[in-house]
C-alpha cells in the first residue's frame, strides 16, 4: 500500500517572519543553533555535536509530515536577511482527539526580540483555524522562564508536572505542562 503525499508545506508569514519548511541549505544555521548548550539547554535533547546531524533533524522533521501522528515544523527566516533564527512546530497531532503539542527553539542571537512569540501567533492561529485541535499543550522544563512567560503571555494555563517525563543530559527532567484551548485563544484575540 502506498503512503499518501502529504499536502503541500503550509507557508506562514508574520511581520518580520517567514515561516516555511526546513531545506538541507539551512543545516549550517541549524546546526549552528543546535550545537550551542546554552540555546539547547531546555531543547529536550542534547546539543548536536557534528555538523552532519542537523541533515538527520531537518528529515526527522520532514518524516513528521508522514507520521502516524503527524507534525509540521517550521523554519523561522528573518524577512530582512532571510536568517534561520530558529525553528517551531506543532507535533503528536491527534485529530480525533482534536489535540497537539507545540515545539520551539530560537539561536541566542535571536533572543529577546519578540520573535518566537510573533511566530507562535502564527502557528496557534494554524493550530486552531487549519488543524481544527481545541487544546496545544507545550510542555517546559520548569527552570525554562522564558519559555514559561511566552506561553504564559499567549495564554496557556499550568495544569501540572510530569514527573521525571524527560531524559536527556543523562538526567531525567519534570516537564510542567501547559495548555491553550481554542476557546481561550478566540477570547484573548477579540
Amino acid at each position: 500500500m502506498k503512503t499518501p503525499t502529504p499536502p503541500p508545506f503550509p507557508v506562514l508569514h508574520t511581520e518580520r517572519l517567514l515561516l516555511r519548511e526546513l531545506t538541507p541549505a539551512d543545516a549550517e544555521p541549524l546546526y549552528a543553533i543546535h550545537s550551542d548548550h546554552e540555546a539547547m539547554r531546555w531543547f529536550g535533547s542534547d546539543p548536536l555535536t557534528q555538523p552532519q546531524q542537523a541533515f538527520r533533524l531537518i528529515e526527522i522533521f520532514a518524516e513528521w509530515r508522514r507520521a502516524p501522528a503527524p507534525g509540521t515544523r517550521w523554519a523561522l527566516v528573518r524577512r530582512e536577511d532571510q536568517l534561520l533564527v530558529g525553528t517551531c512546530g506543532l507535533f503528536r497531532w491527534n485529530p480525533n482527539w482534536r489535540n497537539c503539542v507545540v515545539g520551539y527553539e530560537l539561536g541566542r542571537a535571536a533572543w529577546g526580540q519578540g520573535l518566537m512569540t510573533e511566530a507562535m501567533r502564527a502557528v496557534l492561529e494554524y493550530g486552531f483555524e487549519v488543524m481544527q485541535v481545541n487544546r496545544i499543550q507545550a510542555e517546559i522544563h520548569p527552570d525554562n522562564l522564558p519559555s514559561i512567560r511566552l506561553v504564559e503571555k499567549l495564554g496557556f494555563a499550568l495544569e501540572g508536572v510530569h514527573r521525571e517525563q524527560a531524559f536527556w543530559a543523562n538526567a531525567y527532567h519534570d516537564l510542567a505542562c501547559y495548555s491553550l484551548l481554542q476557546r481561550d485563544w478566540r477570547a484573548l484575540q477579540r
